[in-house]
């Protein structure tokens, strides 16, 4: 517990998330809207799932150099979806993939950044990229700050 005092909590100011960020290049810059990347990319990880439901998953998560731990492979048999809404009625809040012997992965989707795709010989792998800023500087307090990805690994019949 720190002993400094908070300007806003002392102010009764609320802080919101931006919705908004500022990416430099060079003498360039331009504004990146979050929430509208944050709702695109949700809508390329549902429309995965829902072809993945039902079929045996692989998933992976890494939390790069600012977390405790690191999942390699976790088998979710024949994959379930349940999905709840928090505040947002378009975006879900948090996704929540079963597998068959209760072995349960959620996603809280508030930090989602992006979904890639990478197919090797023998699976295809999707990564879901989160963000909570820099080490020093995170946005959410209350997690691990850094880049983190959730693996998603499917391999071929």
């Amino acid at each position: 517990m720190s002993t400094q005092l908070d300007i806003f909590e002392q102010a009764d100011v609320e802080v919101t998330k931006p919705e908004r960020t500022e990416v430099r290049l060079g003498s360039r810059k331009a504004r990146v809207n979050l929430a509208k990347q944050r709702r695109e990319t949700l809508e390329k990880l549902m429309e995965l799932l829902a072809q993945l439901e039902g079929k045996d998953v692989y998933i992976g998560a890494d939390g790069g150099n600012w977390s405790h731990y690191s999942v390699d492979k976790l088998k979710l048999g024949r994959m379930r979806i349940q999905v709840f809404q928090c505040f947002d009625e378009k975006v879900p809040g948090v996704i929540a993939l079963w597998g068959n012997r209760s072995g349960v992965v959620r996603i809280f989707t508030d930090q989602v950044v992006s979904l890639r795709c990478q197919e090797y010989l023998g699976y295809t792998l999707w990564l879901l990229d989160f963000w909570n800023g820099f080490g020093e500087y995170p946005i959410d307090r209350y997690r691990k700050p850094g880049c983190q990805s959730l693996c998603i690994t499917r391999f071929k019949d």
